[in-house]
């Protein structure tokens, strides 16, 4: 990742972000070439051990071969685009740009295929408990006939990714004055896009008031 000292997100916004990762595209390297696939995991840190998890379909032929091989996991966070007409400063300096703002997370480690049924059950038990507390209800897998989820875990294979190394980049407008900055959030709200007009306010927090 090309990543600039001021650009690094660390601290509270990267343990939120670990805490709820959402899905994620798992990229992986075969005889074929590049292998990817959008799904939800859980980041487990451990102790020197982290960890990503996840399932997918059986049908996917992108875990096969993949045990033990280098993989890569990408997570966005929010982001938006940055129009020149959000700076204030263009008025008296006009040598402005068009940008994106985001957020984002590169995983980097190695895959191992779980293809236990215990491993499989506690990993949608997980992913399901995660989720649902996100969404305000309360189902369980437990919910579901056993014969069903059974059933429903023998279609899907169980991966996990030993993690190494976390790159972590919040772009959001730090480069910029803070007039600039707090004009960019002004405009995200009014466009709709309120959770990137809350994570550009916290990764400038230190400078901003409102």
């Amino acid at each position: 990742m090309y990543l600039q000292r001021h650009f690094e997100a660390g601290g509270d916004l990267l343990q939120e972000m670990l805490a709820n990762l959402g899905a994620l595209d798992l990229v992986t390297e075969s005889e074929s070439g590049l292998d990817a696939t959008f799904m939800p995991m859980i980041y487990r840190p451990g102790n020197g051990h982290a960890s990503l998890r996840g399932h997918m379909a059986r049908a996917n032929s992108q875990w096969r071969g993949a045990d033990g091989r280098r993989a890569m996991a990408i997570a966005h966070g929010p982001g938006a685009y940055v129009s020149p007409t959000y700076y204030p400063s263009k008025e008296h300096d006009p040598r402005v740009v068009p940008t994106w703002n985001y957020l984002v997370l590169h995983f980097h480690g190695i895959l191992r295929v779980h293809d236990d049924f215990d491993w499989k059950c506690e990993n949608v038990g997980e992913l399901t408990a995660l989720h649902e507390s996100a969404a305000g209800r309360a189902w369980k897998v437990e919910d579901a006939p056993a014969d069903f989820v059974v059933q429903m875990l023998k279609g899907v294979v169980g991966v996990e990714m030993e993690v190494e190394r976390i790159e972590a980049k919040a772009k959001m407008s730090q480069n910029r004055s803070l007039e600039d900055a707090t004009s960019v959030a002004s405009e995200f709200e009014a466009a709709g896009k309120a959770q990137a007009a809350a994570v550009l306010r916290a990764v400038n927090a230190g400078r901003m008031t409102g």
